[in-house]
This record gives structure tokens, C-alpha cells and sequence, in this order.
């Protein structure tokens, strides 16, 4: 199993980003996923998840209305576009798989990190002020 991060990168506040995590050995299509980021000092962050079961998207209230995850099945492939960046949003940027039978996203919970199975190996995005 290998989740794979991509499309961090450098920009300036206000600006957008899309990451990638691209799939391999499971499905998303009966694995839910979740983003999670960790910024230097800090402890790791559930930033959002979706379900594989039902497509139901959850987000942590300091990035609702600015990110947005959606799923590829075709490429086996989860996006988070990332909109009106903030400095705040600098960290290492993670995605990572879940069985559902284990825990799964709802409209009010998203999983915790230990809920999940499998994880990439991130992807640096800094936002400049």
C-alpha cells in the first residue's frame, strides 16, 4: 500500500493550492481518507475526511469554506484544493487511508490519526505574508 502526496509547494497569502494523494494497493473506493497537517512545533492536525461509503466530506473549522476535498475513483485519487492560503497554513501536508469498518467520516466526526491505516509521506506547503 503507498499513499503518495504531491502539489505543495511556495505561495503567497491568499493564494491556492491543490494537493494530490494518489492511491496504491487499496481502493478509495472502500477506504475513506483523510488530510492532516503538522507545522513545526506543533501536533498533527485532522484537517478534513471523506467517506467512501456514502462520499460525506468533513472539515475542521479552521479550513471549511477555503478547502475542498473530492475524489477521482478513475485515477484512485483524493484532491484537497486549498484556497485563500494564510500564513498559519504552513505545515507538512498528509494524507492517509482507513478501513470504514473501523471508523469512517460523518457530517459532525471526522476520524482521529490513529483510525488510520496507512499514510504518505507529505508534502511541504508554505504560505509567505
Amino acid at each position: 500500500v503507498q499513499l503518495v502526496e504531491s502539489g505543495g509547494g511556495f505561495v503567497q497569502t491568499g493564494g491556492s493550492l491543490r494537493l494530490s494523494c494518489a492511491v496504491s494497493g487499496i481502493s478509495v473506493d472502500d477506504h475513506g481518507i483523510g488530510w492532516f497537517r503538522q507545522a513545526p512545533g506543533k501536533e498533527r492536525e485532522g484537517l478534513s475526511c471523506i467517506s467512501s461509503s456514502d462520499g460525506t466530506v468533513n472539515y475542521v473549522y479552521s479550513v471549511k469554506g477555503r478547502f475542498t476535498v473530492s475524489t477521482d475513483h478513475a485515477k484512485n485519487m483524493v484532491d484537497l484544493q486549498m484556497n485563500l492560503l494564510k500564513p498559519k497554513d504552513t505545515a507538512v501536508y498528509y494524507c492517509a487511508a482507513l478501513r470504514e469498518a473501523k471508523s469512517r467520516c460523518y457530517r459532525n466526526y471526522i476520524p482521529c490519526g490513529p483510525d488510520y491505516d496507512h499514510w504518505g509521506q507529505g508534502t511541504q506547503v508554505t504560505i509567505s505574508s
